[in-house]
């Protein structure tokens, strides 16, 4: 087959029509996220399930309330914020989300690194330079409208949590009765993994990330018409953002849910439960389930690694760009938008710089979860206030029910960031 007809059916395949939110989803299991995820399986087995049912509706209404802000006002959310906010705090906070996202890249193509030489053998520093120069190479060279259709591929790499159950035996009835009544006790331990479980799951760079790319769905779509210039039009953008947003947020929870499940059935089960890397535990359940889950469960670490890492570099371009006014737009050439582009080179070459210094990747992934949470409560605070106001929404305004989930999503952070800081 030609290239030219394979690519004509992949962008007419139904997969290529979804919309940001899935890609956002999928985005949110990156490698250092499957990590936190391995750790709550292998430390409490079944005993942190319940996270992942609360979790959904907090983090898809957040993320619901981003995307419909960029569609609505065709602006991304850093630009939303300069208008509406004090530029100064505005900086601080996208500087802090720079930083995280550059911390968190590092841990995530160290992951990445570990996870290829378990698979190919060759050497992890090897592996690690070419997943960050190829990565690197697809955003700044490949546009935009086919870049993504990649990314919406690689959002099937999800799956392969959902497989590795099927090489273990799953005691269905115990599972559930855990998932809706876990037997915890509350201490630090306990609140350690909920808090970096919650912070894992509700990022501000998947704030930044969504909105814009509704922004760049728009223009790719053929102009820049927002949706007050058509009601009906209107109607039918914010159901689709609707619908794409829950179920990309579903789809992820539910392959966060598989991989706290998966872990707890094996890891945890054959006394396991300290989990530091990746790669460990995907080397771990080779022993426990065989070699078919251990490769499955590695080449799903790699392939939503690749999703991970231009999202964290593409959402910090996208805020810092729109807080100095500069351009922003994967769709555009380097020579266009060299400042936006500049910002994405420095996000994922300075994690690669990480790799070969003292700090430990791991360990500081740490503290860009507590600057995640930290920036999260007033990025989450202000995002409410631009969804529930008229001027900036016009008739396209959060009704109640998403902002009553959104603010009680700011009440969880706000208490997983003051438990991140002094517990």
């Amino acid at each position: 087959m030609k290239i030219s007809a394979l690519w004509a059916r992949l962008r007419n395949h139904p997969l290529a029509r979804v919309g940001p939110g899935f890609v956002t989803g999928v985005a949110d299991d990156d490698p250092s996220g499957i990590v936190t995820y391995s750790q709550a399986g292998a430390q409490f087995g079944l005993n942190m399930l319940w996270t992942m049912p609360l979790s959904y509706p907090l983090m898809a209404a957040i993320q619901v309330l981003c995307a419909q802000i960029g569609r609505v006002t065709g602006r991304g959310l850093a630009a939303n914020m300069k208008a509406s906010f004090s530029p100064a705090i505005l900086f601080m906070l996208v500087l802090l989300l720079l930083i995280a996202n550059m911390i968190n890249i590092a841990a995530d193509i160290a992951a990445m690194g570990e996870v290829a030489q378990l698979v190919t053998g060759i050497s992890w520093h090897i592996m690690t330079a070419v997943f960050v120069f190829s990565t690197l190479a697809l955003q700044i060279f490949v546009p935009y409208h086919r870049y993504v259709y990649f990314l919406k591929w690689l959002t099937l790499s999800l799956l392969a949590y959902v497989a590795v159950l099927f090489t273990i035996h799953v005691p269905w009835a115990e599972v559930i009765w855990s998932t809706f009544l876990p037997k915890l006790k509350l201490n630090a331990d306990t609140a350690a993994v909920v808090v970096g479980v919650f912070g894992t799951t509700i990022s501000p760079y998947l704030f930044f990330w969504q909105a814009s790319q509704e922004v760049e769905d728009m223009k790719v779509g053929g102009g820049s018409g927002l949706l007050y210039e058509d009601a009906a039009v209107g109607r039918a953008e914010i159901r689709r953002i609707q619908w794409d947003t829950w179920s990309g947020m579903f789809y992820s929870n539910a392959a966060a849910y598989f991989i706290i499940l998966t872990t707890a059935l094996t890891l945890n089960a054959a006394g396991i439960k300290d989990i530091t890397s990746a790669a460990q535990a995907a080397e771990a359940l080779r022993p426990l389930a065989g070699d078919f889950a251990y490769l499955l469960f590695a080449l799903g670490i790699l392939a939503v690694g690749l999703i991970g890492v231009p999202v964290l570099a593409g959402s910090a371009a996208y805020a810092l760009s729109e807080v100095f006014g500069w351009r922003a737009s994967l769709e555009d050439k380097v020579t266009q938008d060299k400042k936006f582009y500049f910002i994405i080179a420095v996000s994922v070459l300075g994690a690669l710089v990480i790799q070969y210094s003292p700090i430990n990747p791991m360990k500081a992934l740490f503290w860009s979860a507590v600057i995640n949470g930290v920036v999260a409560v007033p990025l989450m605070v202000a995002i409410l206030v631009l969804a529930s106001r008229t001027s900036v929404m016009g008739s396209f305004v959060a009704p109640k029910g998403i902002l009553m989930l959104g603010w009680l999503a700011t009440a969880v952070m706000s208490i997983a960031a003051v438990l991140m800081l002094f517990a």
